[in-house]
């Protein structure tokens, strides 16, 4: 039965799910913290045998959790390199360290300028 922070509950143990701390209760009275503060009212004795089914719990999907998180890791690798590759490989044509004060030849009239040296040469 959960109970949150701040309500009235009859006297016993209850357990914090947030950080684990057990709150005695003598008599009937306010659970400490705020109405987000959620309790469990279990005896010491059902936490305690509790705590070795949830290791065991952990223990065993550990290695999935590993597997996972390696397999999040390469799929983040692997994006991250194609979107490097993908940026590498668009050209707009802006060359920032390059100035071209005097104004940008087009391709025309250099063309027209390697046509006239060739004529003038015959």
């Amino acid at each position: 039965m959960l109970n949150n922070g701040g309500h009235t509950v009859k006297a016993g143990t209850y357990w914090n799910l947030e950080n684990g701390n057990r709150v005695q209760m003598d008599q009937e009275g306010a659970l400490p913290g705020s109405g987000k503060t959620r309790y469990i009212k279990a005896p010491a004795a059902v936490m305690l045998m509790a705590a070795p089914i949830i290791g065991l719990v952990f223990a065993v999907f550990l290695p999935f959790i590993g597997i996972a998180m390696t397999l999040n890791l390469i799929g983040k690798k692997l994006v991250e390199g194609v979107v490097s590759a993908a940026a590498g490989s668009v050209s707009f044509g802006w060359r920032p360290i390059e100035a071209y004060l005097a104004g940008r030849k087009t391709k025309k009239e250099a063309r027209a300028k390697k046509d006239n040296k060739g004529v003038g040469r015959q």
